[in-house]
């Protein structure tokens, strides 16, 4: 499991996120592991919603350029 969330892409951040929720409706857990896959749950949601957020800010910003044109460029290398 990696340290550093805000390294993880959108998709990773979320792929973890979901094996930590099975993890922890399994119930099968010791109390500490549980408290720490719980807390990196947390961190992990948090970077996913800010991921969202950044997304929707680049769509918005697409839809009201005034001359209508896109950046493809600059859509397809900002990914980080």
């Amino acid at each position: 499991m990696s340290s550093d969330v805000s390294a993880l892409s959108f998709e990773d951040a979320l792929q973890e996120l979901e094996r930590i929720v099975k993890g922890l409706e399994a119930g099968q857990m010791k109390l500490e592991d549980a408290i720490l896959s719980y807390e990196r749950g947390s961190a992990l949601r948090q970077h996913c919603e800010k991921k969202l957020r950044e997304a929707e800010e680049r769509v918005q910003t697409i839809i009201q350029k005034n001359d209508g044109s896109t950046d493809v460029t600059t859509l397809e290398h900002s990914n980080s």
